[in-house]
Parts: structure tokens; C-alpha cells; sequence
């Protein structure tokens, strides 16, 4: 009962705000932790503190979410290696790529740069089946309703080029096993709008802190109805591939470079993967 309360009182506020024009940004930070038990014994202790610090980049993030009532854009800010970084630049943003989402005609583009190319994953937007609390808590002076749902989890795992090797030659393809993700996302009413941080959404209010796995991503700053219009662009460039395609194109080249990495006796060099 408690949490139908919730929803219809989000709703009520939302409506209100549709009468008018309503826009704003968000500012996120994303920190992700690393399980530095999966490369056992096979690294000392200083060869796994460079990589977390080669890897920084990618554990560490910000981002800005532009919105309005209908569209939103999720991008990565653009950051510049710190001094003294040499080689590759794992994760390292240009500022380019972004999550974008129109909640009219239901569509969702991730834009993507892997490997050398460009990709724009399309998807049709499904609504999210979360499962809404009463818990509260404040997040700056906002008051967030505690929402949580269990999903699919697809992700690549990059980290696995690193991991152990495996102990046998057995070359019997397994089918890979489902990995379910629990998500936890806290959001705010006060903040008229379902959108949210990477591909979240579909919550009575802005999603203002999320957590899954070892990653949380927590907004930092926002700001409703800047003086100046926020426009909100369509990715157009890059060829266009459904998620699960996506998916497997990366999973080869990554079982591509697992595969040069431990041909070298997991060395950290190498060259680049290309299509």
C-alpha cells in the first residue's frame, strides 16, 4: 500500500510539472571496485596496484545527464590521462559516446567506441520491472524512495583478459550461465522526470543514486531549468547493431585478446585489437 502511495503522489507531481516547460542536468560520479582475489597468485602485489592505477580511468568516472520531460542524454566527461601515464589508456574519454533515450516513441541508442570503431546500439525501451519501497533517505536536499529490481546481466567482462588461466585444455564450449544483477536505484519525485544515469530509468522521479555489482553511481550536482535551453541531439553516426549483436562482436575480440594476453605469459603490452 505503502509503496502505491509513493507512485501516485510522484505521479501527481509530475502531471503538475507537465504543464510547463521543465529541463535540467545532472552531474554523476561513478565508482567501481575490482575483486583483486581473480588473478590469485599469478601477480605480485605491485603488478596488481599498477593495473588498478592503469585501470583508474575506468573505475573512476563522471558524467552529466541532460534531460527534459521526454528525451534525456547520459555522456561521459571528457578527461585527460594524468602526468606520467604511459601506454594504453584503458577507458580514457574524449568525451564522445552517450545513452540516449526517448520515452515517446520508446527507443534507447547507446553510442559506442570499441576497438577502433563506432557502433549505435539500438534497443526498444521495455519498462523496467522495479519493485518500489517506502525506505527513504536524503541525497543532498532531495528525499529518494528506495526502488530495486533483479535484470539480466550482459555485460562483457574486460576483466577477464586478465584473469587466471584456465587449468585445463578442455575446449568443449559451455554454454555461458545466466548472471542476474541486483540493482538498487534511490530517486526523487522532487525531480519530475524517469530518467536516470547509463541505461536506468523508468522510475516516478529522477534516479539519483544506483548501485549494482561493485559500481555505484551517485549525482553530485544538479541544476533544473538552466538560463540557457538545453538541447538534447539524436547519435546518428556509427553502424547500428541491436544489443545482443553488440555483444558478441565484443565478446570475440575480447576472448581474441585473453587469448594474446596469456600467449605472453600476461604481459601488459601487446597491440591493438582491430576489426
Amino acid at each position: 500500500m505503502k509503496s502505491t502511495i509513493t507512485f501516485l503522489l510522484a505521479l501527481v507531481s509530475m502531471a503538475t510539472f507537465a504543464q510547463k516547460e521543465f529541463q535540467g542536468k545532472a552531474v554523476y560520479m561513478e565508482k567501481t571496485s575490482i575483486d583483486m582475489n581473480r588473478f590469485g597468485n599469478e601477480m605480485t602485489e605491485q603488478q596488481k596496484q599498477q593495473m588498478v592505477a592503469r585501470l583508474k580511468n575506468v573505475l573512476e568516472k563522471t558524467y552529466t545527464l541532460n534531460f527534459t520531460k521526454s528525451e534525456s542524454s547520459f555522456k561521459e566527461d571528457a578527461k585527460l590521462d594524468a602526468p606520467g601515464t604511459s601506454g594504453p589508456s584503458w577507458g580514457s574519454s574524449n568525451g564522445q559516446g552517450s545513452i540516449y533515450k526517448d520515452l515517446k516513441d520508446k527507443e534507447m541508442i547507446e553510442d559506442v567506441e570499441i576497438f577502433s570503431k563506432r557502433f549505435l546500439i539500438v534497443e526498444k525501451m521495455e519498462q523496467p520491472q522495479w519493485q518500489l519501497t517506502s525506505e527513504t533517505k536524503k541525497i543532498g536536499e532531495y528525499t529518494c524512495y528506495k526502488a530495486t529490481m533483479a535484470i539480466e546481466d550482459k555485460s562483457v567482462d574486460f576483466g577477464s583478459i586478465f584473469g587466471r588461466r584456465a587449468n585445463n585444455t578442455n575446449t568443449d564450449k559451455k554454454e555461458p550461465e545466466v548472471k542476474m544483477l541486483d540493482v538498487t536505484a534511490w530517486y526523487s519525485p522532487q525531480v519530475p522526470v524517469s530518467a536516470g544515469p547509463k541505461s536506468y530509468w523508468g522510475l516516478p522521479g529522477l534516479i539519483l543514486e544506483l548501485n549494482y555489482g561493485r559500481t555505484t553511481v551517485l549525482c553530485t550536482e544538479i541544476e533544473i531549468n538552466p538560463g540557457d535551453k538545453i538541447e538534447i541531439q539524436k547519435p546518428t553516426k556509427g553502424d547500428k547493431v541491436g544489443r545482443d549483436e553488440y555483444n558478441k562482436i565484443v565478446k570475440e575480440k575480447t576472448d581474441e585478446l585473453k587469448e594474446r594476453f596469456q600467449g605472453r605469459g600476461n604481459g601488459m603490452g601487446g597491440g591493438r585489437g582491430r576489426f
